[in-house]
């Protein structure tokens, strides 16, 4: 494999807990735990953790934000792009694996002490087969959100609209793809005239959904390079894992040798699948406190940081493809409102990964803390903006819209855009406001529209030593 580093590494810093009392009934306990765990889930964090009131109405639009959407007397949202992230998923194969292999470990003990029974005697009723696809709580989570952005946006939503659908290649981004036309269906069906969206074509684009893989510097140099999760390594062998590693341990009754990070984080994640796929309050969350959460929250933040997020240039840059793509239908709306043409497509719904919306957001500058993420900088980034878990949880979404306002004073302020992350307003880093005039949106991020060119990006290194700095 081509070497993608030169130089040295950076450099990392190199108790057992007594076993908690029940003091309360395991019902009020486990309802405790999932409370305080929930918020730090990372990418494993239901949608509704971003959006509370939808616990109550899940199909209600929240509280009115300050500037939403721009005054429709003024002006009408001409093109809507909506980048979805697939509903909510059952474990990966990987993840099952692990957990089947920690769940042996409890049950493998001749005695199991009182706090691990619970563990042992759990029903390990994943299978290898599930593999990351599309849980039922995820379809409802996509005809859900295509009801409120339906609610949203009546004028564009409608039956008379051209909806254009795109996908992943994976099965879960297809089946959220069926599961979203099937809650438009269920929005539009008292509307003339009679369509049938649910059985509408979903364009498979890999090219844009999946953009990273067709990345060749991307994939060499940080999907297949074992030293590129460098600061994710040296967290898990670092005090604050050690710290928790050591604690589960004691908790479970077994040597600190059985155990491992890996295995201490799918225990975590299992209560976080447990809550998001089933709402029921794993026994899995037991094991840990807000403390732990926070730690564990850290460790999947690290990989996503290095791996999707600002960690290496070429994360997001490989994501220009996708983003320019985005201007373009913006820009041939734009042509075709100014001839008086019908919008040729003024809906157009794409459904991918995380890894699909966290390098776009990191191109377009958004939650950038002003260090980066490492291992041992744990504590300095408490207050970090860079949170998975509440930027792409499951169905996270990030939506453009473009606004035609036919009473504007200049022609530059004639076209306007909004940005929405997970149906709330996103201000602009340009401005800190949360609406843009296209043209200084355009200005604004003019290298990466004009120098940004994902064959040149993506190529590697002839000498196969590209640097840390080039990444």
């Amino acid at each position: 494999m081509a070497s993608c580093f030169r130089g040295p590494l950076p450099g990392r810093h190199s108790l057992p807990l007594l076993l908690l009392l029940l003091r309360v009934s395991v019902a009020q306990q486990r309802g405790v735990a999932t409370s305080l765990l929930s918020s730090y889930f990372g990418t494993k964090s239901r949608y509704e953790e971003v959006n509370q009131h939808l616990l109550q109405d899940p199909l209600s639009l929240g509280l009115p934000e300050p500037g939403y959407l721009l005054p429709s007397a003024a002006c009408a949202p001409l093109q809507l792009r909506a980048l979805i992230r697939h509903g909510t998923r059952f474990p990966t194969e990987k993840q099952i694996r692990k957990l089947g292999q920690l769940h042996r470990l409890l049950r493998s003990q001749e005695r199991p002490c009182a706090a691990a029974q619970p563990f042992a005697h759990w029903d390990m009723w994943y299978q290898p087969d599930m593999d990351g696809k599309l849980a039922p709580k995820g379809r409802l989570d996509m005809e859900q959100l295509a009801q409120r952005l339906a609610a949203r946006f009546p004028g564009l939503f409608s039956p008379q609209r051209r909806f254009a659908f795109a996908s992943s290649s994976k099965h879960r981004c297809v089946e959220s793809s069926a599961a979203f036309r099937k809650g438009l269906q269920l929005a539009l069906h008292r509307q003339p005239p009679a369509r049938d969206i649910e059985n509408e074509e979903t364009e498979i684009n890999d090219k844009l959904m999946r953009f990273f893989d067709h990345c060749e510097k991307f994939v060499t140099c940080v999907e297949e390079n074992a030293t590129a999760m460098y600061e994710v390594d040296a967290f898990k062998q670092g005090p604050e894992m050690k710290r928790v590693l050591e604690k589960i341990a004691a908790t479970l009754c077994v040597p600190v040798r059985d155990l491992n990070a890996d295995l201490v984080q799918v225990a975590f994640f299992t209560c976080s699948f447990e809550l998001a796929i089933k709402n029921v309050n794993s026994p899995w969350c037991l094991l840990f406190n807000e403390e732990d959460a926070k730690v564990l929250e850290y460790l999947n933040d690290l990989k996503q940081y290095w791996k999707r997020g600002y960690g290496y240039d070429i994360n997001s840059r490989s994501s220009c493809i996708l983003f320019q793509d985005i201007f373009k239908h913006f820009d041939k709306a734009i042509a075709e409102s100014k001839s008086s043409m019908p919008i040729s497509s003024p809906v157009i719904l794409q459904f991918g990964h995380a890894e699909t919306l966290q390098p776009l957001l990191a191109l377009m500058g958004f939650f950038k803390d002003e260090e980066p993420l490492t291992a041992n900088n744990y504590k300095k980034q408490m207050h970090r903006k860079f949170r998975s878990g509440r930027i792409v949880p499951y169905a996270s979404n990030l939506i453009f819209v473009l606004y035609h306002c036919d009473q504007a004073k200049t022609p530059e302020e004639e076209y306007q855009v909004q940005i929405l992350l997970n149906e709330k307003l996103l201000p602009f880093p340009h401005s800190e406001e949360t609406v843009s005039l296209y043209i200084d949106l355009k200005n604004y991020y003019k290298d990466i529209l004009q120098n940004c060119h994902f064959s040149e990006e993506c190529e590697l290194s002839k000498t196969n030593n590209t640097s840390t700095d080039e990444l």
